[in-house]
């Protein structure tokens, strides 16, 4: 009788793979983000959550849970049951809270299944049009000049826009004290304002006023120029060798997610991004390059700059929170 119940008990837990691989979803997907409405990361989880939607033939409904700069929406996604109705959209900054507080609710890459990377997009380093300095070469001899007198503005304390920053002091051997504003909007008002000689912000939303004339890009951060600004430099190309930093957005969900269903959600949100009208929509609103990945390749970049920035964090002296 014992083992006729054990048989039977088995025979179940060996279906229960098929079973979601067929039946899922049955139900609303929650899609959490961490930041401001209207916001980059806000735009693409509904860029995504619309045709996600179609494709899975459920309702996927973002819901902004900001705060603690994206670690509220990540630790509610950590916390969810790991059955795929709880999905999350991550920024760079993900990867960079391991080594900026000292106390999380979860860890970065363990409590969680990646799903896949959404886009990437690089930074702008840019001055007022009148500024003296023509170039990041004229901007870093000043500096080299008077350690701290310059500085430069971003969307915070920890935002990967700051410690691009300081990555750039550390490798160009110079001294350019951060001012951290309440986002790039604040720090381009900054700018714009006399507050600050320079700032590191997202090309979509620095594009407009460097049209307009009122501001010159210095240079980009990623290794390659941006399309939107093809004639702007690298920051290696302007002569700082090496140096490449870009950020980025992608999926993921609880650890422990069922393989048919990781597998499920990988195939649609790949067929999505593969849809040229999301794809364009995408890259427009972020200035970027739509690049799905593997649940693997998105785990080991999260690790990778996991370390990379825990060692800028530590080198540059910033406090940790």
């Amino acid at each position: 009788m014992k083992t006729g119940i054990l048989a039977t008990a088995l025979a179940l837990g060996l279906g229960v793979g098929p079973v979601l691989a067929q039946d899922y979803p049955t139900g609303p997907i929650t899609l959490l983000q961490g930041f401001a409405p209207g916001g980059s990361a806000d735009t693409i989880a509904r860029l995504v959550a619309d045709p996600l939607s179609k494709r899975l033939g459920v309702p996927v409904v973002v819901e902004g849970k900001p705060g603690s700069g994206g670690n509220l929406a990540s630790a509610a996604v950590a916390q969810a049951k790991p059955d795929g109705y709880t999905i999350g959209l991550v920024t760079g900054g993900h990867a960079v809270s391991k080594g900026l507080y000292n106390s999380l609710p979860f860890d970065v890459v363990n409590d969680f299944t990646m799903i896949s990377t959404v886009v990437e997009y690089n930074f702008v380093l840019a001055v007022l049009a009148d500024n003296p300095a023509q170039t990041l070469g004229d901007l870093l001899a000043e500096a080299g000049k008077s350690a701290g007198e310059l500085s430069f503005g971003s969307a915070g304390v920890g935002t990967t826009h700051h410690l691009t920053g300081a990555l750039l002091n550390s490798m160009a051997d110079v001294e350019i004290t951060h001012i951290a504003y309440r986002g790039e909007g604040a720090a381009i008002t900054g700018l714009l304002g006399g507050e600050i000689p320079l700032i590191i912000a997202s090309p979509v939303t620095l594009e407009p006023q460097i049209k307009a004339g009122k501001i010159r890009a210095l240079a980009v951060t990623s290794d390659q120029r941006w399309s939107g600004l093809p004639d702007v430099p690298t920051v290696a190309e302007a002569g700082v060798a090496g140096f490449n930093v870009s950020t980025w957005a992608g999926l993921l969900a609880p650890k422990d997610l069922p393989q048919p269903v990781l597998e499920r959600l990988t195939t649609e949100v790949h067929a999505v991004l593969a849809d040229p009208a999301v794809r364009s929509a995408i890259e427009a609103a972020v200035g970027g390059v739509v690049t799905p990945s593997t649940s693997e390749e998105m785990r080991a970049r999260i690790e990778a700059e996991s370390e990379r920035w825990i060692g800028v964090i530590a080198e540059a002296g910033i406090e940790r929170q």
